[in-house]
């Protein structure tokens, strides 16, 4: 469990970490975050995240709140005050603490800073990777800036738990057009019929994903030219394989969407060797 929190310069018991009551983090979802794995206490592809963080923060005009550098070492003791090995460590930057006004406070109002870290079991998504998951679809209803990281995550939320009640572990959104987006915490991946890797292509429509980043650069050393297009859920039902990808669960098989059998009902070779390559390529940060 979480024992220690960072909050805007302090390191303080879990019980007592809390930002003001009109912080626009809370008041109007006005922040960004970022997720990193974290394996034998170090993390997982450090600079990435922190670079998505920072475009995440000028496209909104938020402030840097501190020098990367500074942001890691926060995220280091965070990890090293919790003693976790295995896990994630969450980094949050709001706008800060002003009285209510739509409009943006002045450059004296300062970002709000919270990191915390807790453990996860590595056991849990390499099962989950051995059977694979299922997959149910839902409208997109999210803004139109998916791109930036924010904290805005309530479509997410509704669609998680409409697949949890589906017997489904993600949700896959799909726009007006009838082409998959992403996950609600992922990247969504095929294999079409043909053989073909797709992915949807970078836009305001989905997250620059981390460990989609990474996996490209996986795909490249195995020779594999991904082609990064839109698809139909259709297209995905008939795939020879599907997968996910996110910081917490790397590539991760998908067997089943929206009841529909994927391939043979089983995790593709593809999608496999992908999960088992990717710590491979990924940056590792030293503790």
């Amino acid at each position: 469990m979480t024992r220690i929190v960072y909050v805007n310069g302090r390191y303080l018991p879990y019980g007592e970490a809390a930002v003001h009551v009109e912080d626009r983090g809370f008041q109007f979802g006005d922040a960004i975050y970022e997720v990193c794995e974290v394996i034998d206490g170090r993390l997982i592809d450090e600079p990435r995240h922190m670079a998505r963080l920072e475009r995440s923060l000028n496209e909104l005009q938020i402030q840097q709140p501190m020098a990367q550098r500074a942001l890691g070492h926060v995220m280091r003791q965070v990890i090293k005050r919790n003693r976790v090995r295995d896990g994630l460590v969450y980094l949050q930057v709001s706008r800060g603490a002003a009285p209510r006004d739509f409009y943006f406070p002045g450059p004296d109002v300062l970002p709000t800073v919270v990191c915390l870290a807790r453990p996860m079991s590595r056991a849990v998504p390499a099962t989950n990777a051995l059977k694979g998951i299922a997959i149910k679809s839902m409208p997109d209803i999210r803004w139109q800036r998916c791109d930036i990281k924010t904290v805005m995550l309530l479509p997410a939320c509704l669609a998680k738990e409409a697949a949890r009640a589906d017997g489904a572990k993600e949700a896959w959104f799909v726009d007006g057009d009838g082409f998959v987006t992403e996950g609600a915490s992922s990247n969504a991946w095929i294999v079409a019929e043909d053989g073909t890797l797709v992915t949807r292509q970078l836009g305001s429509a989905i997250l620059p994903g981390v460990t989609r980043t990474t996996l490209l650069d996986v795909l490249r050393e195995e020779g594999m030219v991904p082609v990064e297009r839109p698809f139909r859920l259709n297209e995905a039902y008939a795939a020879r394989e599907a997968f996910i990808t996110s910081a917490t669960q790397t590539v991760m098989p998908v067997v089943r969407i929206d009841g529909n059998t994927v391939g043979d009902g089983r995790p593709g070779p593809i999608a496999q060797r992908l999960r088992n390559k990717f710590h491979q390529f990924a940056a590792i940060s030293g503790t």
